[in-house]
């Protein structure tokens, strides 16, 4: 039987600070060009570093697309690999964007929970991964850094009851290729599939005893 078609949405963000290029959005268009398994239709954004716009967009997304995923990935300056983040957080956004604004509250969502995980394994993933002798290592993080990639994860979460990941990657060249990290993506998001897809059956089997 043939399997059903599911939406996974991967973001990278543009430009901002010292990064004109921004990896992370070279690396999601590296993926595209890859594209992810058969029965997987893959939207690509790229998300400008402002507070405002992605409050807006993050909602539509999901609104738009009804993802089993989505996969956000931003550049960290400071990582030298491939970083699957646990959990954002709500509170702690001082750093102004491109927009030269920060939020008034310093928060995401006003009365939500300091931190969101995501539901998926992301020590699973990272090991999957591992396993799979790409030339890029993988590590895990729980602290997304309180600019716009942990406020933009904590949005996504926060709308998708978890059903989102964030992936840093270093700058280009600060090791790796904008190959080597399009292909680490694409590695990454299926193994991010086959986990949340046996979760999913170890609930429904838990439903039937």
């Amino acid at each position: 039987m043939e399997k059903p078609r599911r939406a996974v949405v991967v973001t990278g963000f543009g430009p901002f600070g010292e990064h004109a290029v921004n990896a992370s959005w070279i690396a999601v268009q590296e993926l595209e060009k890859l594209g992810l398994r058969d029965d997987v239709d893959l939207h690509v954004y790229e998300v400008p570093v402002e507070y405002q716009t992605v409050q807006s967009l993050i909602p539509e997304l999901w609104k738009k697309h009804s993802p089993q995923l989505v996969v956000h990935v931003g550049v960290s300056g400071m990582a030298t690999t491939v970083t699957l983040e646990k959990c954002g957080h709500n509170v702690g956004y001082k750093g102004l964007d491109n927009c030269r604004f920060c939020p008034g509250s310093q928060c995401c969502v006003e009365g939500g929970p300091e931190c969101i995980d995501s539901i998926i394994d992301m020590d699973t993933v990272c090991k999957r991964v591992s396993a799979l002798g790409l030339d890029v290592t993988v590590t895990i993080s729980k602290d997304a850094g309180r600019y716009l990639c942990d406020f933009t994860y904590y949005t996504s979460l926060y709308q998708s009851h978890g059903r989102s990941a964030f992936v840093h990657v270093p700058p280009l060249g600060k090791p790796y290729s904008a190959e080597q990290l399009g292909r680490a993506l694409q590695a990454i998001i299926e193994e991010m599939l086959d986990v949340l897809e046996h979760s999913k059956d170890e609930i429904n089997c838990q439903h039937e005893h």
